[in-house]
C-alpha cells in the first residue's frame, strides 16, 4: 500500500469534523483567540495510551495557550465511543470525532484495521500530531504507525517556545528538495 504524508511547509488541508460537545471543529484554522493550532489525531477509545496522552495534553494546555496555540484532538470513533473515553480524560480542549477514511488519507496518517469488533468499529487512524502556523502551513508533523511512538509533550512545548520566539526566526524544517 502506498502511503502519502503531508509535507512540512505545505498548506494544511482545511477539514471539518464533528465536535463531541456539539457543532464542528475546523482542522487547520485556529479559533480567533489563537494564531497557531496543534492537532492531535488519536486512535480512539480502545487505546489506553491515547487516554494517557490526552490527559498529558490537558496538563500542557495553559502553556500552549500562552504561546497562542490552540490544541484539539480528533479520532475516527463514533460519538458514543468518543464520549466514553473523554469522560475519563475530562478534556479542557475541543475534541472531535468521526474522522473519515478520506480525511485520514488526506492527512496522510497511517490507518489500521481493527483486530476485532471489540477493538474498534471501523478502520482507525494511528497517532499523529500536526502544528499549523499562522500562515496555515504545516510547521511540525509527527506521524506514527503504532501507539508506542508519539512526541513527548514537554519536549514539544519547549520546541514550540523556541520556534515561536521572534528572536529565533526559526523556519519550517524538512523542506529541502
Amino acid at each position: 500500500m502506498k502511503h502519502t504524508a503531508l509535507a512540512a511547509g505545505q498548506p494544511f488541508p482545511q477539514l471539518t469534523v464533528k465536535a463531541v460537545g456539539g457543532g464542528e471543529l475546523s482542522l487547520g484554522t485556529p479559533d480567533a483567540d489563537f494564531d497557531w493550532q496543534l492537532i492531535v489525531v488519536y486512535r480512539g477509545a480502545h487505546c489506553p495510551l491515547c487516554t494517557r496522552y490526552l490527559k498529558q495534553l490537558n496538563e500542557k494546555l495553559s502553556d500552549l495557550h500562552r504561546l497562542g496555540i490552540e490544541a484539539l484532538a480528533v479520532s475516527a470513533d463514533s460519538l458514543e465511543r468518543a464520549q466514553h473515553q473523554l469522560a475519563d480524560v475530562q478534556p479542557e480542549f475541543p475534541a472531535g470525532y468521526g474522522l473519515t477514511l478520506v480525511q485520514m488519507q488526506e492527512l496522510g496518517v497511517y490507518i489500521s484495521k481493527p483486530r476485532s469488533p471489540l477493538e474498534a468499529e471501523a478502520p482507525f487512524a494511528e497517532p499523529s500530531l500536526f502544528v499549523v502556523n499562522d500562515k496555515q502551513e504545516l510547521q511540525l508533523v509527527d506521524i506514527s504507525n503504532a501507539p508506542f511512538t508519539r512526541p513527548d509533550l514537554g519536549s514539544l512545548l519547549g520546541g514550540l517556545e523556541f520556534i515561536r520566539s521572534p528572536a529565533n526566526a526559526y523556519p519550517v524544517r524538512g523542506t529541502f528538495k
